[in-house]
């Protein structure tokens, strides 16, 4: 146990800080993983059983929460819950895809730039700054226009734009890691170029990188329902959360559900993927884990 400053009558001048307990990091963790999950399991459920086909307007315009519809429907009797169900796979495909595409086209960017010369490195540097200041969703709708408004579009144009973000990270990571001593010596050794990056650089940016993309993974949920709510994101018959919010707009007043369901969706998912990113800072990160 340290020993701290006690004044005349015993008592600490600074108190010592409370011991962090894992109890809280680990609700972070839970509360990421329990949000994700359910997403992910509803997405899942709706490739082999869903409430009612998309196409089916069989049920009441506006109808609110029954037994035949758990979610009530739309101003054209289509099946809330079957949307739903059909938004989650939507966002989970473009969220996915659009990280993927960052995380491969960032990585070889950023470590290109990292072991450029120092005029190389300095003119893609600058480049990266000048496309990271553009919004996400600007880049996006910009590369939608050009593409046509599709599944594979917006999944493109999110992931064209995140990229940017990965790749400058992934430069000031591996920039890092090149100037310690164990890559020096590796070098002195003869290990070629390749072998560094592959045995040294990647494994000790993994970790940060890993945090990083499961960030951006919320910032492509949010761009896609931004994209959909627009009307460039998938088209119909798929259902997407943003266009949902769309829909029901104009009718909120009368059934709330409507945009109530789908807001709380990507609340939840945005909210699920930013706490497991959070528990997996902290598990990547033993220093930022004390310091808490």
């Amino acid at each position: 146990m340290s020993a701290a400053l006690m004044d005349g009558t015993g008592k600490p001048l600074i108190a010592e800080a409370a011991p962090t307990t894992p109890r809280r990091r680990s609700l972070t963790l839970v509360v990421g993983i329990t949000l994700t999950a359910l997403v992910v399991l509803t997405a899942v459920v709706s490739l082999v059983w869903l409430p009612y086909p998309l196409s089916d307007v069989s049920g009441g315009r506006l109808d609110g929460p029954n037994p035949a519809h758990l979610l009530g429907t739309d101003r054209l009797g289509r099946d809330l819950l079957s949307q739903l169900m059909v938004g989650a796979r939507i966002a989970l495909l473009v969220g996915a895809g659009a990280v993927i595409l960052a995380a491969i086209l960032g990585t070889l960017v950023g470590l290109a730039t990292a072991l450029a010369r120092p005029w190389l490195d300095d003119t893609l540097s600058s480049a990266l700054d000048v496309v990271i200041a553009f919004p996400v969703l600007l880049l996006a709708m910009l590369v939608v226009a050009v593409q046509g408004a599709s599944l594979w579009s917006a999944t493109l144009a999110i992931g064209l734009a995140m990229s940017a973000v990965i790749a400058r990270l992934t430069r000031i990571l591996a920039r890092r890691v090149l100037q310690e001593q164990y890559v020096t010596a590796a070098r002195t050794s003869g290990t070629r170029l390749p072998g560094i990056v592959w045995h040294h650089v990647l494994p000790n940016i993994a970790p940060t990188l890993g945090v990083s993309l499961a960030l951006q993974f919320g910032v492509a949920v949010l761009a896609e329902a931004s994209l959909s709510y627009l009307g460039l994101g998938a088209p119909p018959p798929n259902a997407s959360w943003g266009r949902m919010l769309q829909e029901a707009q104009g009718t909120v007043l009368n059934a709330p559900v409507g945009a109530i369901a789908p807001g709380l969706a990507i609340v939840a998912l945005v909210l699920g993927v930013n706490f497991l990113a959070d528990g997996l800072r902290d598990i990547a990160d033993p220093t930022r884990r004390h310091a808490r």
